[in-house]
């Protein structure tokens, strides 16, 4: 009895990604994802030209699997250098490679990214592979748990892939396989949505073909915006020899041989692939074009730490792929948060502004009479800003043109005893402007018998008609003879009607 592998391999661009970018063959001996990153550079050609590297070493292998596995990655590295050599546009393009060689005993594993390989094995899963991303590097260190790697807003930040610059140097050890395993490999549109125990439950029923269709659907009802991508193989016995090939069976691999998916399938082509499962009773996952300021709009980062965003439009989604996002998951609620908080910052200004106009204290007309108003003169539709605070008895019609003028515009205080200084200041101006009465005419003064011919009767200077001029006591006191300043009573004369 020899050990034979029964595969099956499928990969849909997803729910939210135009193109494509993984990669998948399943064959006999071989078993090989691939997540291409690029976007705009074209991360589907990488990942493809990955792919047909490693197919070359695809055969039973009479050399040391661990030889070829890392040939394989050469060979990979070196196809993606020309292929930018060849068009300097390309240059920035790399992918992700997890790959399981099988020589009929054992398997060993080549990987470099966050594409994944897992065991399933009398009921349980393990992970054979580490993720080359930051989130790991937290979780190797004991500072995150594996739980809380799945919403790291750094999770998608990848460190180590398959490029056209650096020198490949991936991890590459063996795994004993017996009848019954399961291996899956996947990219990360798939294990980053289902934990270990939704992969155990779909792993352990179903053909390999079941469980690959299986798994793509599951990645994508879980919230995947990402393509997905499976390959699945079963470890199983068979009385042929090794070299004879796989017993026969009713997989798909039994009819289509090697299997090719995503973008290793559909290059070359023009134009996006339709999703395997447009219609399907979960939604809609055909190549839907993202949505303005949507995650796949804006993209989810940079390939490589330090390197400077693009403006978004600008962009291929998936060009920014490995950089930070923030977790979606209840993304509605820190949107209310933030609005909540928005709307109580705007009411705590409006209150402390509404507080200040309260502390401030002017003096204006109240009709006919003058008040000192609180608040500010201002007009806000729907607010009242301003409120009589005290009235008082002096009428503004009283008061001289300009200081009137000035009342009705308002005169700021202060504070309140401002304000009412400025109030007495105007009581005072109403007693000293005030027109004073004239005493009446008589039919002409009584002539003086000692005058002298000619001289007219003798009197005092008087106050100008309607006011009385300051310093003055009555409008008959008597006065000196020198004659007085032609601008003595226009200085600082507060019954005049100079601007304000």
């Amino acid at each position: 009895m020899v050990l034979t592998l029964r595969y099956a391999a499928l990969s849909d661009v997803g729910r939210v990604r135009k193109d494509n970018q993984d990669s998948g063959l399943a064959s006999d001996y071989l078993l090989v994802v691939a997540d291409g990153v690029g976007g705009a550079v074209r991360g589907d050609l990488a990942s493809s030209t990955a792919v047909q590297a490693l197919r070359r070493i695809a055969r039973p292998a009479g050399e040391d699997l661990l030889e070829a596995m890392a040939g394989g990655f050469h060979r990979a590295h070196d196809k993606i250098a020309e292929l930018v050599e060849g068009d300097p546009e390309l240059e920035g393009t790399s992918t992700t490679i997890t790959a399981a060689l099988f020589d009929g005993e054992r398997v060993v594993i080549g990987h470099l990214g966050d594409s994944r390989a897992y065991l399933f094995r009398d009921g349980e899963v393990s992970q054979l592979t580490t993720d080359h991303t930051f989130v790991q590097s937290l979780i190797d260190e004991g500072r995150i748990t594996e739980d809380e790697a799945r919403t790291h807003p750094h999770r998608n930040l990848i460190l180590r892939a398959v490029d056209a610059v650096h020198e490949t140097d991936p991890d590459l050890f063996y795994v004993e396989v017996t009848a019954g395993d399961r291996l899956m490999l996947c990219s990360d549109g798939c294990s980053g949505v289902l934990d270990r125990a939704r992969l155990a439950d779909i792993l352990g029923t179903g053909t390999p073909d079941f469980a690959a269709v299986e798994l793509v659907r599951a990645s994508l009802e879980a919230g995947s915006s990402d393509n997905v991508t499976a390959v699945v193989a079963d470890v199983v016995e068979t009385d042929a020899p090794h070299d004879a090939g796989p017993a026969p069976d009713t997989s798909a691999a039994a009819s289509t041989g090697a299997m090719l998916v995503g973008a290793a399938a559909d290059l070359p082509r023009t134009k996006a692939p339709r999703g395997l499962f447009r219609g399907h009773r979960a939604g809609d996952t055909g190549e839907l074009e993202p949505v303005p300021g949507s995650e796949a709009a804006t993209g989810r980062g940079l390939p490589f730490l330090g390197r400077r965003a693009e403006p978004a439009e600008d962009l291929d989604p998936e060009e920014l792929r490995y950089a930070p996002r923030p977790p979606r998951r209840w993304a509605w609620l820190g949107r209310l948060a933030l609005l909540a908080l928005l709307v109580a910052l705007v009411a705590g200004g409006l209150k402390i502004g509404y507080d200040w106009t309260q502390r401030q204290y002017f003096v204006a007309a109240d009709g006919d009479d003058v008040a000192i108003f609180r608040g500010v003169s201002a007009d806000v539709p729907g607010v009242e800003l301003a409120s009589v605070h005290e009235a008082t008895d002096v009428r503004v019609d009283r008061l001289p043109e300009y200081r009137a003028r000035q009342v009705r515009a308002g005169i700021d205080a202060s504070d309140l005893d401002d304000a009412r200084a400025i109030v007495t200041r105007l009581e005072q101006l109403v007693i000293e402007c005030e027109p004073e009465p004239t005493d009446a005419p008589t039919d002409g003064p009584s002539p003086d018998p000692t005058a002298r011919p000619g001289e007219g009767p003798t009197t005092g200077p008087t106050a100008r008609p309607g006011r009385r001029t300051p310093g003055t006591t009555s409008p008959s006191a008597p006065t000196t003879t020198s004659s007085p300043s032609p601008t003595a009573d226009a200085l600082d004369d507060p019954c005049g009607e100079e601007a304000p």
